[in-house]
């Protein structure tokens, strides 16, 4: 009589398995987490925001040494007011710098954007009117179509969706510096 043969208890899993779930929980973490997320995008956003900030000390000792204007040009900046130069770059978009109002001075009011991600173009905004890319395209992409930071000139900044909620004037001699896309 041929004895019955039993198969053969499985303890472990394939490496054909693992692999596979592997490369699944890499996907499923790339779309949780990538860079074309709103979580990603809102952690640059801030990164940008912190930038900005140390801009912002930078750009006030230079108006202190020169009658509360602030400078024609970043480039001036360094490197007597500041030697870091990736304060220049958004982390959102690493080969983009920032939107510069040149003309400014540090008098300017509350309500006087100093600077911001780069904007759609470089005209001022009405409320409502578009000022970062709404659709993740260039121009005024930074931070895809996430919207943007901006620095006003008491120092104050805001978080603003692609549509500005609050209205972003200027006029002679104020130009908008914008990066160029």
């Amino acid at each position: 009589m041929k004895s019955a043969r039993k198969p053969a208890k499985r303890d472990a899993h394939s490496l054909l398995e693992i692999l596979i779930t592997v490369a699944l929980i890499m996907v499923m973490y790339v779309m949780m987490f990538g860079p074309s997320t709103k979580f990603h995008q809102t952690q640059q956003m801030t990164k940008c925001a912190r930038n900005l900030q140390h801009l912002h000390v930078a750009l006030n000792i230079y108006a202190g040494d020169h009658d509360g204007m602030f400078p024609a040009s970043l480039t001036e900046l360094v490197p007597r007011y500041t030697a870091d130069t990736a304060i220049f770059i958004c982390p959102g978009k690493r080969n983009s710098g920032y939107a510069y109002y040149r003309g400014r001075s540090a008098k300017d009011g509350a309500d006087a954007a100093l600077m911001s991600d780069a904007q759609v173009n470089d005209r001022p905004k009405l409320q409502h009117e578009l000022v970062f890319s709404d659709d993740g395209k260039a121009p005024g992409n930074n931070h895809r179509k996430f919207g943007g930071n901006i620095l006003f000139c008491d120092g104050h900044m805001t978080t603003s969706e692609p549509h500005s909620g609050q209205i972003l004037p200027f006029s002679e001699p104020v130009t908008l510096v914008n990066p160029a896309r």
